[in-house]
């Protein structure tokens, strides 16, 4: 990656694509002060080199916080000479924590690599891995996603035997996950209960509670929600990273929730009682944090904007910088910005400017409809493009809900408008994707019920829902982990007996693949040999379905994807870059990385096949935060749409509203476009509404009004055939059978001689300890031993894999 400095004063200090100082670059000389300054501006500079005090950086739309936050960083370990393992840095994506740390090692070199740089998230798992045993976990524990989540909760509603219509699972959820969020665990959240129905949540909030803890997991609220609990339960813990951590800095701070600032507090705060006091007394820790209320859009996530707004208050002696020179936009773009947010009452005064120049005024278009307000898109996107003004993939179109999406697919395919939809099905959340995760999360965990329970028979092997039900009343009776009701099974009460052979192949199957992992074999040669022994690839592709093709291309991509993290020179995402003696990446660290892929980490930097012109980017408003493109349509502005009719009668939903709108009037660069649709089909029927209040909040001399109210056609315009949706945008990356059974064995380990062994031989093996030989199967390579080891039990072992010596 190129170099951060020098800059050149004409250059946008934004941009990570600065030209490289000679002799610059990872492991080589440090940088001077004057180069780590060059280029930034004096706000900049002020927020870069500050010392003491907390600090609050309110930055503005493209205003460099980026920049800021990794020159501060090089700042504290070049000139003030902190340790970079004393340095924890939080963003909201794994994109943007691996960006700053690579820009970040540019700056200072390789001892840049033992920082901690990450998301909330991965920062609590890397905690809980080492400390979580204090609470009687293992530190192996799953992470549950939304999906697992509302699987678990579905069960729990059913053992409570409550109606699915009245108490939904998601909703349920949805009531836990904001109790986390405040830091309410199940027994404060049942005394506070005020009626029957937050009796009821919170009854379902215990038993979902125990179930996690019976199959050593942990939801993504869990995460924080434990970490911070960790701290105030063992003052020791605390103490140990309020000394570890002297400087945090924490991005996007107006989008923190209550117990992410809790988080903070613990290892920042200097509040009565927290030091152990005299010479033993930790001093605060350096905290930055960096932000902006104006786009503070994530409510509905729990995010909290007295957290920003109250910083001083919280922390009293705190400082405050004001960055407000944009490098994005142009100034007509910013006066826009600015006219819309300054609407909203109780914000700080700040006024974005830039030295850009005034660039093109905004157009307007008053589509007749949808398809009409599409269809001018469609034809704006050519012109730019034949006038060699933009190219597709310079363009973004913004709307307020997914659904908006459809027609302007449906008119990007009739002209053939290349694109792509950023949202709808995420890659992590197709069936067989999570099929194939479940299978490897249930060999590193195998207490994780929900995912064992998800492939039990998938595919199809003989194991029925009467069979799993015998089991789970085993399970239950003995006080025994499904796992383990599994592997005695014959003791389950009334199962038969064609299913009882079923479930003996099923856990030779898993204590086969288990003795990968316990041999420490590489996470792509795992998945690949699960979707191979499972039959889950053989049954997709003997299947007729032709979306079964796509399927065995989505698991070919996984197992890229895993070959990809395998191949990588750094250590699995939970573990401390500082620790030197951490074992190489496994298959818990593949799994951990999924678990803790964000949204917007999914969102390519460059589109997928096509040409270099690219694809035009459809996406909600939500999802464009952060990014920015050289022309940008902001669609659906009518009451009713955006804002959302929720919002209407609620003054502090419309002002959330509101930094919406202006999160997507700054996500362009040099041309902007604002339209709405007089006539909106809704719910099959035509829905006639209202210009925004944000279109009326925008200076009457910026924009320029290719089509007003006034022209729409009285005339029946005919209205384009509805078209099945697809995605016609990205072009399919296509991997075969043959992608999936790439040469493994090129990429296994180094397999061990295989011992000769036969029944009665004693062994000794690595984990389980002394064992005698039951039964052989097999020969060479496929060679599986069933070892007696005690109190271990009988494993079945791949003997090219298992560390198995004879004795």
């Amino acid at each position: 990656m190129s170099a951060l400095f020098p800059i050149p004063q004409a250059v946008d200090p934004t941009s990570s694509q600065d030209t490289p100082h000679p002799g610059q670059g990872r492991g080589r000389r440090t940088p001077s002060p004057e180069e780590l300054l060059d280029g930034l501006n004096e706000p900049q500079r002020a927020a870069v080199v500050h010392a003491g005090s907390p600090l609050l950086v309110v930055a503005g739309a493209g205003s460099g916080k980026t920049r800021v936050l990794t020159r501060r960083i090089a700042w504290l370990i070049s000139e003030r000479k902190a340790h970079p393992g004393s340095i924890l840095a939080i963003t909201f994506t794994n994109k943007a924590a691996a960006e700053m740390r690579e820009r970040v090692e540019d700056l200072v070199g390789r001892r840049a690599r033992i920082m901690w740089v990450s998301t909330f998230h991965s920062a609590c798992v890397r905690i809980l891995r080492k400390e979580i045993d204090k609470f009687g976990y293992k530190s192996s524990f799953s992470i549950y996603d939304a999906a697992d989540s509302k699987r678990l909760m579905t069960l729990v509603l059913r053992d409570l035997d409550l109606d699915p219509k009245r108490y939904q699972p998601r909703a349920v959820l949805n009531w836990v996950s904001t109790q986390k969020n405040e830091l309410v665990d199940e027994e404060k959240a049942t005394a506070n209960a005020k009626n029957h129905l937050e009796e009821t949540y919170a009854e379902a909030y215990t038993i979902y509670q125990r179930r996690l803890r019976e199959a050593n997991a942990l939801d993504f609220d869990d995460l924080i929600m434990t970490t911070v609990h960790l701290l105030q339960a063992f003052p020791e813990v605390r103490e140990t990273y309020r000394r570890r951590f002297r400087h945090v800095l924490v991005d996007e701070y107006q989008d923190t929730n209550h117990a992410q600032y809790a988080l903070v507090r613990e290892l920042c705060a200097d509040e009565p009682g927290a030091e152990t006091g005299g010479a033993d007394r930790v001093e605060p820790s350096e905290l930055m944090v960096v932000g902006d209320a104006d786009q503070s859009i994530y409510a509905f996530r729990g995010a909290n904007i007295r957290n920003i707004l109250q910083f001083e208050e919280d922390f009293p002696n705190a400082r405050s910088i004001l960055l407000e020179q944009n490098y994005r936009s142009t100034q007509t773009i910013l006066n826009a910005a600015n006219s819309v947010i300054s609407r909203n009452k109780g914000r700080k005064p700040k006024n974005l400017w830039s030295d850009a120049g005034d660039g093109d005024k905004i157009t307007g278009y008053v589509a007749d409809d949808e398809h009409d307000e599409a269809r001018f898109v469609s034809e704006e996107i050519d012109k730019l493009t034949d006038a060699a003004k933009a190219k597709p993939g310079d363009v973004a179109v913004f709307y307020r809900t997914n659904a908006q999406s459809r027609v302007f697919e449906e008119v990007f395919i009739r002209v053939g408008m290349p694109y792509k939809v950023v949202g709808g099905v995420r890659f992590y959340e197709r069936k067989e994707v999570r099929d194939a995760l479940a299978y490897l999360r249930m060999l590193v965990n195998p207490a994780d019920e929900i995912s064992l329970r998800r492939i039990l028979n998938v595919p199809k092997r003989g194991i029925g829902d009467r069979a799993e039900a015998c089991v789970e009343a085993l399970a239950q009776r003995e006080r025994l982990t499904f796992w383990d009701a599994l592997r005695r099974a014959e003791e389950a009460p009334g199962i038969a007996s064609r299913s009882l052979n079923s479930i003996r192949a099923f856990v030779d199957m898993v204590d086969e693949l288990q003795s990968m992992v316990d041999a420490g074999e590489r996470a792509d040669v795992v998945l690949e040999q699960v979707l191979a022994r499972s039959g889950y690839l053989k049954e997709l592709e003997d299947s007729d379905d032709p979306q079964d093709e796509t399927r065995v291309e989505n698991l070919a991509e996984l197992v890229a994807v895993a070959r990809e993290f395998a191949d990588e020179p750094v250590s699995g995402p939970s573990v401390d870059p500082a620790d030197t003696d951490a074992p190489p990446p496994g298959l818990g660290d593949f799994l951990e990385r999924v678990a803790l892929v964000a949204d917007s980490d999914q969102i390519p930097d460059q589109p997928e096949g096509g040409d270099d012109n690219g694809v035009v980017t459809l996406m909600t408003l939500h999802t464009a935060k952060g990014l920015e493109f050289p022309v940008v349509f902001l669609t659906g502005l009518e009451d009713g749409v955006f804002p959302h009719m929720r919002s209407l009668g609620d003054q502090t939903e419309l002002e959330e509203e509101r930094r919406l709108a202006y999160v997507g009037l700054t996500r362009a660069r040099e041309r902007l476009y604002v339209s709405r649709a007089v006539v909106r089909s809704a719910w099959g029927a035509p829905a006639h509404n209202p210009a925004s209040r944000f279109v009326d909040e925008l200076p009457v001399d910026l924009v320029d009004w290719r089509r007003t109210e006034a022209a729409q056609t009285s005339w029946n315009r005919p209205v384009m055939p509805s078209l099945p949706q697809r995605n016609a945008g990205g072009v399919t990356r296509r991997f075969g059978t043959a992608a999936i059974r790439a040469d493994s064995a090129a990429k296994a380990k180094g397999t061990r001689e295989i011992p000769s062994l036969d029944p009665g031989d004693r062994v000794l093996h690595d984990s389980f300890g002394m064992g005698t030989v039951v039964s052989l199967d097999g020969a060479g390579d496929n060679a599986v031993a069933s070892i007696d080891f005690g109190s271990e039990g009988v494993k079945r072992l791949l003997l090219r894999y298992a560390p198995v010596e004879k004795l």
